[in-house]
């Protein structure tokens, strides 16, 4: 039988769409499966907007997420515009902001992201009921693929800042479910993609908002394969064999 060989770069662009639609299918369930109504209860996403973002750092016992590390998650933004979000969460009593800028979750905004978890949790036990070998196996990959991207972060660090590293690993407590640990993984991934994304363009010469408006045609392409070159390490823990299961086990999940 013939085998796809299935390169860590190729796997990297193959897989990105997989977990994109996997991860907004998680996160549109918890929104619409009470997470909308758990949001108001706290004060709407002006109090906590970013909460949900920064959840995987914040969610855990004294973490905190550093000014480069924001300014990397958000730099596609409007930093004066982020800067006043943080402000009204700041004001609702939902972060705490240090002087150096680095944010952390005050007992209002632990509280908050505790009961998130537990939406997520149950949404994600109902979207995926029926495919928990195919979930138990993404999260035992996807922890491999993380551990290797965190080492190989450390070697590599980025003094401008890391989204990746600002939000990894994951805060994973005890007696989480599978649904939620999947969720979670996929996101903390996809940012690992969005700093290689970044150092791509930021290599041609362009700004977040010049590549934003990037047509499409050859320069794109070259980033676009220049961010699976950057994206692919981690992958490398994985067999051929493996990429091939992740890609079909994503495929295969509903959502």
């Amino acid at each position: 039988m013939n085998t796809v060989e299935l390169t860590p770069h190729r796997f990297a662009g193959l897989l990105a769409p997989a977990v994109d639609r996997t991860f907004r299918a998680g996160m549109l369930a918890g929104r619409d499966g009470g997470g909308a109504e758990l949001s108001q209860r706290y004060g709407g996403p002006t109090a906590n907007g970013f909460l949900v973002d920064l959840r995987t750092r914040l969610a855990a016992p004294g973490g905190t997420v550093d000014g480069p590390g924001f300014t990397a998650i958000t730099r596609y933004g409007d930093p004066v515009s982020s800067r006043r979000a943080v402000d009204k969460h700041v004001a609702h009593g939902m972060l705490h902001r240090r002087p150096d800028g680095a944010l952390s979750a005050t007992e209002r905004g632990a509280a908050f992201l505790a009961e998130l978890y537990q939406v997520h949790a149950e949404v994600t036990e109902e979207l995926w009921a029926g495919h928990d070998e195919r979930v138990a196996r993404l999260v035992a990959s996807l922890g491999r693929v993380l551990a290797y991207a965190l080492v190989l972060a450390d070697e590599e660090a980025d003094p401008t800042g890391s989204a990746f590293t600002a939000l990894a690993p994951p805060y994973e407590p005890d007696g989480t479910g599978p649904g939620v640990l999947l969720l979670n993984r996929l996101g903390t991934l996809r940012y690992h993609r969005a700093d290689a994304y970044a150092a791509a363009w930021t290599a041609a010469g362009h700004t977040a908002s010049s590549v934003a408006a990037l047509p499409p045609g050859p320069e794109r392409v070259a980033i676009e394969l220049e961010t699976d070159r950057r994206a692919a390490g981690p992958y490398t823990v994985l067999s051929a064999d493996e990429r091939l299961t992740m890609l079909a086990d994503l495929a295969a999940l509903p959502g």
